[in-house]
């Protein structure tokens, strides 16, 4: 029999719109009907707009790439996300989204990869030390939250130009692992034409975990824009993308702007980049023998040479499994800014189009084994073809994440650090069952027993 990672289970094909809701609000991806996996196109209705699942790659193209100003981000999805992102340029459309962009770019291009390779290095070194001594204590360990203090590491490092072992550091990861397990893709202000003077029904925990970081990222924030004036800063991340003048206004984000890119930041850095090293180490554990391929490969890991990250292509095609199977970002909703007509039917304006990375990566009609683990797909002619056409965890085309090359950076190279120093084993009775909260997590957390490499260098 093929041992197959953990896939939700999918609801029946017809229900009422009041269980739908009732499951969507439980779990976005086990309330969706098998038929979606093999589907170019679905419908579905409500008394209050029409949305579609476009999966065949022409769709997929023509929203994200060809024409993504015809399809801009819908505000539902802002609805459940705006007490802590603000006007971020995660939810923001046109004049001003290209605005922030044009602020926020430069600070990901040249060679700032190359420059942030040394924080990132000690970010994962630091989760070593920080593994070891839980290791000591014996037991299974919930593995998702290692990896949120890991990349939580590296995005204040890069960012601030500190460790999370700062105390301010702290407490905004605290909370945001508060927020995280409250919060929703989208909530119940999503599927109904509310008027804007009416509350939004956020959950009171969400409302006050949100409060809390923003209050939290407005001292780090402020304390940052004193040091550029003193002329004190260090040159991370913070100080380019705040001493960056829009080239078309010369105007740079004020205090209140820059809170809100550094909430997307982290969530797209911290998040996204937790949930695929969680289940990455779940899927290697399952696969010990691409666990051993992986950790003779990092035996190159001896100094913070950037060098060596185009020496881990094993890790990289491992990671990029992992977000293939569980991409963190399991659907995008775009809207349509006029009448469209897509595989013969007529979409009127307002008609919500779902991306969802999620069915895509597993589409039956387009991938080999869609729901198997083969990181030696990528090197087939159709692991190729899907990777060009049917692979999107960072979406694509003008939308695409900024930090999709720190990503798969900072992902390989903190893998390859672990299994460098320990081996990671599945607990039977402890399967982790995918569920969507903010991204693609584990129910009821990724336990893994960890043992110490004890031939490994130190």
């Amino acid at each position: 029999m093929t041992l197959l990672p953990p896939k939700p289970p999918v609801r029946a094909e017809r229900v009422s719109l009041l269980r739908y809701l009732r499951l969507f609000r439980q779990d976005i991806l086990s309330a969706q009907p098998a038929r979606l996996y093999r589907a170019w196109m679905a419908d579905f209705r409500t008394p209050f707009f029409r949305s579609v699942l476009a999966n065949q790659p022409d769709l997929v193209r023509l929203v994200l790439k060809e024409r993504p100003q015809d399809f801009p981000k819908s505000m539902r999805v802002a609805e459940g996300l705006r007490p802590l992102l603000g006007n971020s340029v995660f939810l923001t459309n046109g004049a001003a989204w290209e605005r922030q962009r044009r602020i926020i770019d430069p600070a990901f291009e040249g060679g700032r990869l190359r420059d942030t390779f040394p924080a990132m290095w000690q970010a994962a070194e630091a989760a070593v030390l920080r593994l070891r001594d839980q290791v000591d204590k014996a037991g299974p360990i919930e593995i998702e939250e290692v990896t949120s203090h890991a990349a939580a590491d590296v995005i204040f490092r890069t960012l601030f130009s500190i460790p999370i072992e700062n105390r301010m550091a702290t407490r905004v990861f605290t909370e945001f692992r508060d927020y995280q397990r409250s919060q929703p893709i989208l909530n119940i202000a999503a599927f109904l034409p509310l008027p804007r003077w009416m509350p939004r029904f956020h959950r009171r925990r969400t409302r006050r975990s949100a409060a809390a970081i923003r209050e939290l990222i407005t001292a780090m924030t402020a304390e940052r824009m004193d040091r550029i004036a003193e002329g004190t800063a260090p040159d991370d991340l913070a100080t380019k993308i705040m001493t960056t003048a829009d080239p078309e206004t010369g105007q740079r984000f004020d205090t209140g702007e820059m809170v809100d890119q550094v909430a997307i930041f982290f969530l797209a850095g911290h998040e996204t980049s937790a949930s695929a090293l969680a289940w990455c180490l779940y899927l290697v554990a399952m696969f010990p023998e691409w666990q051993d391929r992986l950790a003779a490969e990092a035996d190159i890991l001896t100094h913070p040479d950037f060098a060596v990250m185009s020496r881990l292509r094993l890790s990289r095609d491992v990671f990029r499994e992992a977000l293939r199977l569980y991409p963190p970002v399991p659907m995008m909703v775009r809207e349509t800014s006029c009448p469209e007509r897509l595989r013969e039917r007529d979409l009127p304006k307002g008609t919500q189009i779902v991306i969802s990375p999620w069915h895509l990566h597993r589409h039956t009609r387009l991938w080999d084994n869609p729901d198997g683990f083969d990181p030696a797909r990528w090197g087939s002619e159709n692991g190729k073809t899907c990777l060009r056409e049917a692979f999107i965890p960072f979406s694509a085309g003008a939308r695409v994440c900024t930090g999709a090359g720190f990503a798969m950076v900072e992902g390989p190279l903190i893998l390859s650090m672990l299994l460098r120093h320990f081996r990671f084993e599945v607990v039977p009775d402890r399967v982790p069952v995918p569920v969507a909260h903010l991204t693609v997590r584990a129910k009821d957390g990724i336990w893994l027993r960890v043992v110490p490499r004890h031939t490994a260098a130190t």
